[in-house]
């Protein structure tokens, strides 16, 4: 059974990174920290093939990417944008572009967060089972932000149905902040894979999603070690229910995240892939000398 734990994103968390690290050898960095990175840009627009290329190639096997969906095929897009979507052709590119990574054998799975207002009707049903065409063959994770999919005895028939599908259990610790919130529901919907994802709790600012400032304080909190604790039982249910379980922290606002990834490996006795540690601090390099 393994558990895996990284990041949402390798850009911002500027603590993992010696002073004078170049934006461009970031992510080989991170692969030193962390197993797995949730790619996020994929979310704003589909990549290119050979920059996914070279974010395989320039890094070791020992990192997996998790890769969110491009947010047209999610709907997170609406107005004209979406009433001109060519579903068909977003995904087909999308496919494309996961190739590196697919054949290199690093794709854990790709990620479809569906926004708050994707609720739980006949129509959007049947706008999974055909994304979940258009991913044939592509591990595929669902989230949910909408409530309706897991309330008034709808919890049972949205997991069955994900199960039916072959969808995976992407699940979600986050504030309970009404509607546009889900509970944590510890049920896998596939046996090889699992997802966690830590969106923090910060209940008063998570429905400002459309704020001018919201990237600096949807995701604004810092986990303690009691709410850890709290997860390694429920890792210890999730393992009964998966070979592996991906853990993605994502309470990055503060910058937040990449302290309690490795607070959480710490507590589950994991290593770094570098052998390390998770909160060993590295030698520091040779000391320059002020010659004028």
């Amino acid at each position: 059974m393994d558990i895996n734990i990284g990041l949402a994103g390798w850009g911002d968390h500027d603590d993992l990174y010696p002073s004078g690290t170049k934006s461009a050898n970031r992510l080989n960095v991170y692969a030193s920290h962390f197993p797995v990175v949730e790619v996020d840009s994929t979310f704003y627009a589909i990549q290119s093939r050979e920059r996914f290329a070279a974010w395989v190639d320039n890094t070791p096997n020992s990192l997996r990417f998790v890769v969110k969906a491009y947010q047209g095929m999610t709907g997170h897009q609406r107005g004209a944008a979406a009433a001109n979507a060519d579903q068909e052709a977003m995904a087909e590119a999308f496919r494309h572009m996961l190739e590196p990574a697919i054949a290199a054998g690093r794709l854990t799975a790709a990620l479809f967060q569906y926004p708050p207002w994707f609720d739980c009707t006949s129509k959007n049903v049947a706008e999974l089972r055909a994304m979940k065409r258009r991913m044939e063959g592509i591990p595929s994770a669902l989230e949910f932000r909408h409530q309706s999919w897991f309330e008034s005895g709808m919890r049972e028939r949205t997991l069955g149905f994900m199960q039916e599908e072959g969808w995976i259990h992407s699940i979600c610790d986050e504030p309970q902040a009404g509607i546009g919130s889900i509970p944590t529901v510890l049920q896998a919907t596939d046996d090889k894979l699992s997802i966690v994802r830590f969106h923090g709790r910060n209940a008063s600012n998570w429905n400002n999603g459309g704020g001018p400032n919201w990237r600096e304080v949807r995701y604004l909190y810092r986990y303690s070690e009691e709410e850890l604790e709290e997860w390694t039982e429920k890792m210890a249910q999730l393992q009964e229910q998966s070979k592996e379980i991906a853990v993605i922290f994502n309470n990055n606002s503060g910058g937040d995240a990449a302290a309690n990834a490795k607070q959480f490996m710490t507590m589950l006795g994991l290593k770094r892939p570098d052998g390390r540690d998770p909160l060993e601090t590295p030698p520091p390099g040779p000391e320059q000398l002020e010659l004028f």
